[in-house]
């Protein structure tokens, strides 16, 4: 591995905060390290200042992978939405993650973790034990933050320590390591992490949201897929992007090594949190409801139920829960149509295409099912008894919104599809339905309070969160950065690029679907797709976990991510069309026709972030990304 880099830092200028108030030890707030390490009580103060730098994940204003890219639409002018339209400049990047005067700041972050590791052990009011915790977490944290960047940036400097503001010139101009040395490094902090770290959270009530051996477990086991997929493994596009000394920042020999590197580490994880007591979440209800019912709210509730066991990793509680449902909730009470006070903006919008990756109810894609009229999915088709739990008996939807799989009913909302919530959770044949046309209860109320493609991301709702009177009441949850569900779907996923189709592969894959009321994959191929041997060979199963990856883990900032080392995300994201229903018409007929209210555009530069051209010119010695 080449040296190992360090930051430089000035603690002149180093204010230390955490999520509770800043470290007033001196009267101008600004603490000398002597001060902050010679306690635990300062000591704790620094240490949950290390957490504090991690971004808000369900703020879509600090995790571009909710929205930058093609499964939200909304008419507002967040940065996100200019993001996914391919707006990015290395003048002023969007969402830039590099310098520090931004919302998110992991060099800072990393400075800190720094700081903490080499003063810990100054602490005197301490426990070894105790220390050694706390380090495996701060060692958690950094590992964390170099992933953070190696994601948006590529090969990144390693951040090891320090420099001290001494050094000289040359010392702190660094440059880029290559994305294996990157790897190689985080892995280590993350072996160092878990031989540190807790089976699990057992003060709850204190400590949920930090660290733990599954956490740190599935955290390796994503850097390892990441390694391991087409991004970065062998990829001849970046051939010409070297160091100085002509070496690829990306590696040029494709290794299939990788990914039996990444199955063992995501065998590990799933080791790991099954003893730590994770296990697929299962709604359970004292009331009588039918199988339908539950097979939607096992996913949801996966998702909104508060600290339940598949999730491996969950931000502590986050208000912005509650703005993330706000704009994802459709209003269903018929006793609200056209009032604004109080009321949900709804306008997070999920596009015609995401709708229609959801599989059919046999559980394949809806243009493979033998038994689907895929050629009238547009046409307007009244709910029928066969979906009387998923869709208002007589409404007029279209048949795009009949007899789909229960993930489709539990992620989206849409005309006509019936929301299981607190208004009637005792009795699931009673429940309020969508009515998106403009003049109907979820339809179009003003420029502002509108969901313009007549597809909302239900999903993100708690099935408690309510609108009454005037006002509107969000039931918080906390939000699932990792869970279970996903890590099962890698290790299929990395498992059979490794090996090829195997029952260990359908075990995992299947678990998941028989989670939302599926059968397995090979049973469901073969006996209801036009393709019926496609998951027995390495290329057709890669596939369809591609898809199970892109439906169970829908609007949880995944899609993003994944697309990018996949790299499809210039084939799926270039000029994609973002299609919906006609909001402003009040009839079927008129309603169900199709309007694109924009596109996505991406580029081969836009697999990684630039860097300023501010921080270009002030180091030499820092390459500029890819294709900028």
């Amino acid at each position: 591995m080449k040296k190992i880099h360090k930051i430089i830092f000035s603690i002149v200028f180093l204010f230390v905060f955490s999520c509770e108030n800043y470290i007033d030890i001196v009267p101008d707030n600004v603490a000398t390290f002597d001060l902050v390490f010679n306690n635990r009580t300062n000591a704790k103060k620094f240490f949950f200042t290390l957490y504090g730098y991690l971004p808000g994940f369900a703020d879509y204003n600090d995790n571009v992978a909710l929205v930058g890219g093609d499964e939200i639409w909304t008419h507002q002018t967040w940065t996100a939405m200019t993001f996914s339209q391919g707006e990015q400049s290395k003048a002023s990047p969007l969402f830039d993650h590099w310098g520090d005067g931004n919302r998110i700041t992991p060099h800072i972050a990393l400075r800190d973790c720094n700081i903490f590791l080499n003063r810990i052990n100054d602490v005197p009011d301490m426990t070894q034990a105790e220390k050694d915790r706390w380090i495996a977490e701060a060692k958690f944290l950094k590992a964390y933050f170099h992933f953070h960047l190696l994601r948006m940036y590529g090969p990144i400097p390693i951040i090891d320590e320090n420099i001290e503001v001494s050094e000289d010139i040359i010392s702190v101009r660094i440059g880029r390591d290559t994305v294996d040395e990157v790897v190689d490094y985080v892995v280590s902090l993350l072996d160092e992490s878990i031989a540190g770290l807790p089976s699990q959270i057992f003060l709850e009530g204190d400590e949920l949201g930090r660290a733990t051996q599954p956490i740190a477990a599935m955290l390796k086991a994503k850097v390892l897929a990441l390694s391991a997929s087409p991004q970065f493994n062998g990829n001849s596009v970046y051939a010409s992007w070297t160091d100085d000394e002509g070496t690829p920042y990306i590696n040029q020999t494709y290794d299939e090594n990788k990914w039996q590197l990444a199955a063992d580490a995501c065998k590990e994880a799933i080791d790991y949190a099954h003893a730590g007591g994770h296990s697929l979440f299962t709604f359970t209800s004292s009331y009588d409801l039918a199988d339908e019912t539950l097979y939607k709210m096992n996913l949801r509730g996966a998702i909104t139920d508060r600290w339940n066991d598949e999730i491996i990793w969950g931000q502590a509680y986050n208000p912005t829960t509650s703005n993330i449902q706000n704009v994802s909730f459709p209003r269903i009470d018929p006793a609200w149509v056209g009032q604004t006070a109080g009321q949900v903006n709804s306008y997070y919008s999920a596009p015609l295409h995401i709708a229609e990756q959801f599989y059919s109810i046999n559980g394949v894609p809806i243009d493979e099912d033998t038994t689907y009229d895929y050629n009238a999915r547009y046409d307007i088709t009244p709910g029928d008894e066969a979906n009387k739990f998923y869709v208002k008996e007589g409404y007029e939807t279209i048949g795009l919104h009949l007899n789909r799989e229960p993930r489709f009913y539990a992620s989206l909302a849409a005309d006509g599809v019936l929301s299981y919530d607190v208004n009637n959770e005792a009795d699931d044949t009673s429940l309020f339905h969508v009515d998106a046309k403009n003049g109907g209860v979820s339809g179009y109320i003003n420029e502002r309070q509108y969901n313009q493609t007549g597809y909302w991301p239900k999903k993100l709702v708690h099935y408690k969160s309510f609108i009454a009177n005037d006002s509107y009441t969000a039931e918080n949850y906390s939000w699932p950065v990792y869970r279970l569900a996903d890590l099962y779907l890698l290790y299929a996923e990395c498992l059979n690029e490794a090996q090829g189709p195997s029952t260990e592969v359908y075990q995992y894959l299947d678990e998941v679907r028989e989670r939302s009321g599926l059968d397995g994959v090979v049973n469901s191929w073969a006996s209801y797709s036009s393709n019926p041997s496609k998951p027995t060979t390495k290329d057709g199963l890669r596939d369809i976990i591609h898809d199970e990856r892109l439906i169970e883990l829908a609007f949880e900032g995944h899609r993003f991510w994944d697309l990018r080392r996949w790299y499809k995300a210039h084939l799926v994201l270039n000029s994609t069309p973002m299609e919906g229903w006609s909001f402003s018409r009040a009839t079927p007929e008129t309603y169900y026709t199709i309007d694109n209210y924009g596109f996505t555009e991406f580029s081969i530069r836009d697999y990684f972030w630039p860097i300023s051209e501010a921080d270009i010119l002030a180091n030499p010695n820092l390459d500029q990304a890819f294709g900028w």
